[in-house]
């Protein structure tokens, strides 16, 4: 960047905070940057930033541009894509890196066509090649990688989230925060949104959760997510997911979904029941630090992932299980 920054992060913020996808990318990007030679920018837009300028500058930002306008309130993606396109363009980053969230997957391609670049989606790893980014992401299912790298001076990455550690928040840091008035014109608003229904939800996130334990289609039915992996759920503190073909049979709601398409989780224990262990799915929890899997079919792909695994009828297996956790815990 012309400011000695090659490296510019789309910031989101979350309850008057960065958010976790945020962080993480700031992790991504101090990373590269260091391979660059250069710090990281961060845009953080607006119509109310806040203290997080400063936060994010914790989280390893060495320039802040505080990006505000009344046009860029909360759901007003448009707006946001006309102020990053403007800072973009004055600072002509060589990486600028985007959360795999539901504005970056909106926003990032958009901004990359304007940009006069590529955008790759589905980030898992960035690294530095010969001066230019290059970006990993699963392709054919999850069954292989590809490297992608761009000739444009600034490429575009929309990063999977889970894929890097949050750095330890460092209030002692310093840096440069340059404040912007956007001054949007309403014309770059062309949808709004009337009205946002959120799923109601209780107790801890998949995200968040140490423990996950989620149902395939193995089990047989919706029943047993609100019995059997429920009781198992709550003796461990866990909440449930599940698989894609669970999710599109319609037993269970998309807010349960782990893998490529779902939520990716990096849990500490993963338990695995009636889930055949396709790539797909296994793109959302591979990260996990233990899998347990149950399942009849021995020759299930599950356990070629799974630290610890039982071949047979989960309806046998899983009640002897959760009633000898409940005696040691």
């Amino acid at each position: 960047m012309a400011d000695g920054a090659s490296v510019l992060i789309a910031g989101e913020l979350q309850g008057g905070s960065l958010s976790d996808s945020t962080k993480e990318l700031l992790a991504h990007g101090t990373l590269i940057a260091k391979e660059f030679g250069h710090g990281v920018a961060i845009a953080l837009l607006s119509e109310d930033l806040g203290n997080t300028p400063q936060e994010a500058i914790a989280y390893g930002a060495d320039k802040v541009y505080a990006v505000t306008d009344p046009l860029l309130k909360e759901d007003s993606n448009d707006a946001y894509l006309a102020a990053l396109e403007r800072v973009a363009k004055d600072n002509s980053p060589k990486a600028l890196l985007l959360g795999k969230t539901e504005l970056g997957r909106e926003v990032g391609p958009r901004l990359a066509y304007r940009l006069g670049t590529v955008a790759a989606q589905d980030c898992v790893e960035l690294r530095i090649v010969e001066n230019q980014l290059q970006a990993v992401r699963p392709v054919y299912g999850g069954n292989c990688l590809a490297a992608v790298s761009s000739n444009s001076p600034t490429m575009v990455a929309i990063v999977r989230g889970k894929t890097a550690d949050p750095l330890e928040r460092d209030d002692s840091r310093s840096g440069d925060t340059i404040s912007i008035s956007a001054n949007l014109d309403s014309s770059v608003v062309r949808t709004t949104v009337l009205e946002k229904v959120e799923e109601a939800s209780e107790g801890l996130r998949l995200e968040d959760a140490r423990v996950v334990v989620s149902g395939g289609r193995g089990l047989g039915g919706p029943e047993p997510f609100f019995a059997e992996i429920q009781e198992l759920a709550d003796v461990l503190g866990a909440p449930v997911g599940a698989s894609r073909a669970v999710v599109d049979a319609g037993w269970v709601p998309y807010s349960y979904q782990v893998g490529l398409t779902g939520k990716t989780i990096t849990p500490e224990v993963y338990i695995a029941i009636g889930i055949s262990g396709a790539s797909q799915h296994m793109a959302g929890c591979s990260g996990s630090k233990v899998i347990v899997a149950i399942n009849k079919d021995e020759g299930s792909n599950i356990f070629k992932e799974a630290r610890y695994g039982v071949t047979g009828d989960w309806k046998k297996v899983l009640p002897a299980f959760t009633e000898q956790l409940k005696e040691l815990l």
